[in-house]
């Protein structure tokens, strides 16, 4: 199936719904006394992240059967067979399972549509507070609260003398620290988990998110493409360039920052 036939703003109504099922699906699990395992790579995995895995792969092979789907948990699939993909769903059924397991709200639902290595359409859902951010290429970025109509959102140019940087709850660390003190200007800086620190530069209430940390393909994808709809931007940390997607056998980032305003030499500060 080639992009072009998708009919993307109507798919990007079908994602949120989706997203709204699959988050429904980690709170019936959220106020239980839910069992965690580990993964391979030590990372978290609870009943949460399978049920909404299914409810995702479930809902996307009706909407559009012809294409393939990489999930994180199901993410053994070669790079042999991925390579020959153009066009598919990049899942993180939870992103921010360290959240879920502490109980602080900060984790989303992430669904991402890519075509040629680049996201063209993007929901990130916050099941505890049912916000969805969400935006599709030349569509726009937008926020919408349970209930109201959206809102369209943007990045906001820099002030001269304060910035807010968004970091992770979870993996802080020494990296973080040295890029603030070379900014040289006042800094707040928001913790927070998951792909919400993203949102929140796309929205205008954060101006940079360095991540110095692992994080892998299904991370990144649907915010990606609300902050660059949004008029941000998603890079690497040694060209600046935009993140790719299933360009080589692993599906570890780089380091990257996510910012707003992209007339600061962010590259000076690293």
């Amino acid at each position: 199936m080639q992009l072009v036939s998708l009919e993307i703003p109507a798919l990007l109504e079908e994602i949120k719904v989706l997203s709204k099922l699959a988050g429904e699906k980690i709170m019936e699990i959220y106020g239980t006394d839910f069992d965690v395992e580990h993964k391979d790579d030590k990372t978290p995995l609870t009943e949460a992240d399978m049920a909404a895995h299914n409810t995702i792969v479930a809902g996307l092979a009706k909407l559009t059967p012809n294409l393939p789907i990489l999930s994180e948990e199901s993410s053994k699939i070669p790079y042999s067979e991925r390579s020959q993909w153009q066009t598919y769903w990049l899942v993180d059924p939870l992103d921010g399972t360290r959240e879920f397991i502490k109980r602080n709200g900060e984790f989303t639902v992430n669904i991402a549509l890519i075509d040629n290595q680049r996201p063209v359409l993007g929901v990130v859902y916050v099941p505890v507070t049912g916000v969805c951010y969400f935006a599709a290429n030349g569509e726009g970025a937008f926020k919408q609260q349970p209930g109201q109509a959206p809102e369209t959102i943007q990045t906001r140019v820099c002030p001269k003398d304060r910035l807010i940087v968004a970091g992770s709850r979870s993996h802080a660390g020494d990296t973080l620290k040295k890029f603030i003190e070379a900014l040289n200007v006042e800094v707040e800086l928001v913790s927070i988990g998951s792909s919400l620190k993203t949102c929140l530069v796309a929205e205008g209430k954060a101006d940079i998110y360095p991540r110095f940390g692992p994080t892998s393909e299904w991370d990144t994808g649907a915010a990606q493409c609300v902050v660059e709809q949004a008029g941000g931007h998603l890079t690497d940390t040694e060209n600046l360039s935009p993140l790719p997607y299933n360009t080589k056998e692993s599906l570890l980032n780089p380091h990257f920052l996510v910012f707003g305003d992209g007339n600061v030499d962010w590259a000076k500060y690293l």
